[in-house]
């Protein structure tokens, strides 16, 4: 089996709503989002031969979605007051509302199944909120 991995960070902040610690105030990380993908076979001619897939396409795929969410405030739908989320607009701030939790675990696996949307063949995403704490997310039976 041959697995490629590319990874791509973004900074941004978010809460978790409804969480008693720390985490339910506004706060930032930075990031990092791992792809892997997998094939049991190289391609075997044209401009690809020898290769899984095209390195570039893997990492330009990854970065644009990734950087879509670079330096906003993730905000899980219905989480903010409509008033609270309507002066921050207002004000200029980037806000992007997600319809889960902004949690590693979650984004580990909406990383995972837009790849796999996109026609890759993922083995696994990776999210790490801090460096040395992440999430994993992976199917079953996934060849």
């Amino acid at each position: 089996m041959y697995i490629l991995k590319s990874e791509h960070s973004f900074d941004s902040a978010h809460f978790l709503a409804g969480y008693e610690g720390k985490c339910n105030n506004i706060h930032g990380h930075r990031w990092k989002v791992e792809i892997e993908v997998q094939s049991e076979k190289l391609i075997e001619n044209g401009q690809l031969e020898g290769m899984v897939i095209d390195f570039g396409d893997l990492k330009r795929d990854l970065k644009e979605m990734v950087d879509y969410y670079d330096h906003a405030l993730i905000i899980q739908e219905g989480t903010m007051r409509r008033e609270t989320l309507k002066c921050i607009i207002e004000d200029g701030f980037k806000v992007i509302n997600v319809n889960f939790r902004p949690t590693a675990e979650n984004f580990a696996k909406f990383f995972f199944k837009a790849m796999k949307n996109k026609g890759y063949n993922v083995k696994r995403a990776t999210v790490y909120e801090t460096p040395t704490n992440s999430a994993i997310y992976e199917e079953s039976g996934v060849v």
